[in-house]
């Protein structure tokens, strides 16, 4: 009987680290500060809420966000809903929805390529080509 007690709470244990959980942030109407600092960090209702969920909201005063968890139904639904309110200009809604932890934050910004790792031709390279047939031929 304890060996089957025992491989019940092993099994129940087990099945415990499938459960997917995200975290979140999480605010109402914040008016500029787009709460993307760890006080506003959530874990989201384990395999329920499975995206983070971001509203920009376009007013007179200036731009609100709300941020939360989400079903993915629902997340879903409400972005493609409001998308054609989507337009940036003022009473502007746009939803958006992702399913990666704190997704919902800040945009990164992208890297500047640096000289080496740029796919162009340096300058020299550009200059001698478009002197090429002003130059004098000897």
């Amino acid at each position: 009987m304890l060996l089957l007690v025992f491989a019940t709470l092993f099994g129940v244990l087990l099945n415990a680290g499938d459960a997917l959980q995200i975290q979140c942030y999480q605010c109402e109407e914040m008016k500029q500060n787009d709460c993307s600092t760890p006080e506003y960090i959530v874990n989201c209702t384990v395999n329920v809420q499975d995206m983070c969920q971001k509203e920009v909201l376009v007013k007179p005063d200036g731009i609100h966000y709300r941020k939360s968890c989400a079903t993915s139904g629902a997340c879903l639904i409400s972005s493609s809903g409001y998308q054609q309110f989507c337009t940036g200009r003022l009473n502007s809604v746009c939803i958006s929805c992702c399913n990666t932890p704190l997704c919902n934050g800040p945009r990164r910004k992208r890297p500047v390529p640096s000289v080496a790792t740029s796919n162009r031709p340096p300058l020299s390279l550009c200059l001698t080509f478009l002197l090429l047939p002003i130059l004098p031929r000897t």
